[in-house]
């Protein structure tokens, strides 16, 4: 669950963008930088609220989810004030697009993962000790909450400066992750295999956003939603059975 659309650090991006669309009248890159603070915002927010002498998983997610609400109950009030003349601009940072994406941000993009994508690979290192359980990564001499913030910074980092320039594409992370777990198996590091899941999943339903309707090209957040909504009542639904060979307790 700890994805960002479901902690709401999408839905802040998405909030912030429509906040200078429809009531600073802002546009262009303006727009994408307001979105990139509205997800460091929440991010920020939904740590500080969570944070009890350490992060906690439950208590995270939770207060991620309770964020999200509030950010949602934010954009319907913004949506409604609005002049209906505004919104459509408005909805495209509210379901995720690709098709208005310049160059020149996919070059900024490009430069700013060249810095935090060597971070994340530092960064990474701990999680797989981590999931043995804070008190045997310690045993380990893994400083557990300074390599958790440390992966979390980074992966809210790449969220936010992604979600800044193509708007909230939902289900992504929540797809890639659980699918890349399968691909590799327990124990295998997912990290990579996950990325690579990802960036498949936002290509092909952006191929099928082009030819789902004729003549009209669907927002590919909306096709990703879709195929999210499914996939997570399939997960719950096939939770705890035999998996490559053995059984989940």
């Amino acid at each position: 669950l700890a994805s960002p659309d479901v902690l709401g650090i999408s839905g802040g991006a998405s909030a912030a963008a429509v906040t200078a669309l429809l009531l600073l009248g802002w546009d262009g890159p303006a727009v994408s930088l307001t979105a990139l603070g509205g997800a460091l915002l929440v991010a920020g927010l939904v740590g500080a609220l969570a944070w009890r002498g350490g992060l906690a998983g439950q208590r995270f997610v939770l207060v991620g989810v309770a964020v999200a609400m509030l950010v949602q109950a934010a954009l319907g009030y913004l949506l409604t004030r609005a002049d209906v003349r505004d919104v459509s601009a408005a909805l495209v940072w509210m379901v995720g697009s690709t098709a208005s994406v310049s160059w020149a941000e996919i070059a900024g993009v490009a430069a700013a993962y060249a810095v935090l994508l060597p971070a994340l690979a530092l960064a990474a290192r701990a999680p797989r000790l981590l999931e043995l359980g804070d008190d045997a990564a310690r045993g380990l001499g893994v400083r557990v909450e300074t390599h958790r913030v440390a992966v979390l910074a980074v992966a809210v980092a790449l969220v936010a400066v992604g979600t800044a320039v193509v708007g909230p594409i939902a289900f992504v992370a929540f797809v890639a992750g659980p699918l890349a777990r399968r691909a590799v198996g327990t124990g295998e590091p997912v990290l990579g295999v996950a990325a690579a899941v990802g960036a498949v999943v936002v290509v092909a339903a952006d191929v099928v956003g082009q030819h789902l309707v004729p003549g009209v090209r669907v927002p590919v957040g909306i096709v990703t939603a879709l195929v999210g909504g499914p996939y997570l009542l399939w997960l719950l639904r096939t939770g705890g059975r035999t998996t490559r060979g053995r059984t989940d307790r």
